[in-house]
């Protein structure tokens, strides 16, 4: 007799998406194996690659799911600034998401699921930009450096000193607001 379960659970794809976040976000990506995730849910080792065939297969998963966490985060900002502290609630909301879906190299390119979640949320971001600045392809990419940056910072803890306890959410909005101003309209300007 056996010390596994027999693979039938009532959702194995998400108890197996469940502890990789876990794993990603203690231990890191590098730690994630399909065996030990196959362990954790308490099945067959062979039972997680039902759904995702391997690891690149989960953290695709992930990197899809996380897009799709992203853009709803989005939501309907009101403005660039409040886009941009909801891109940085997200990344501390979702730490380990957020780790794999920027990692192209742990990930299937051309997953269909992962392409249409991540152009979901790039849209968002470059619909936000409009009206901000000359190029809007430039106020796209600096915008989303800037929340990017300051997600990574924040969750690295290299923004520890500096914050010195205050809300990361609004240090990040008093920053936009110094940096992202509406682009002058050359009729008034």
């Amino acid at each position: 007799m056996t010390t596994e379960r027999a693979y039938h659970h009532g959702d194995l794809r998400r108890a197996v998406l469940t502890a990789a976040l876990d794993v990603i976000a203690t231990e890191g990506p590098a730690a994630l194996s399909l065996r030990d995730l196959a362990r954790r849910a308490g099945v067959s080792h062979a039972a997680p690659a039902h759904h995702f065939k391997d690891r690149a297969g989960l953290l695709t998963a992930i990197a899809a799911e996380g897009y799709g966490l992203l853009s709803t985060a989005l939501g309907e900002a009101k403005d660039l600034r409040e886009l941009g502290v909801r891109y940085v609630h997200f990344a501390t909301a979702h730490p380990a998401h957020f780790q794999i879906m920027f990692r192209p190299e742990l990930l299937r390119p051309d997953d269909p699921e992962l392409l249409a979640a991540r152009e979901r949320t790039r849209s968002r971001l470059r619909t936000a930009v409009e009206g901000y600045g000359n190029d809007p392809v430039i106020s796209f990419m600096a915008a989303w450096s800037m929340a990017h940056g300051f997600a990574t910072l924040l969750l690295s803890h290299n923004l520890d000193g500096p914050l010195d306890g205050r809300d990361p959410e609004e240090i990040f909005r008093s920053l936009t607001g110094e940096l992202f101003l509406p682009a002058e309209n050359p009729a008034t300007g």
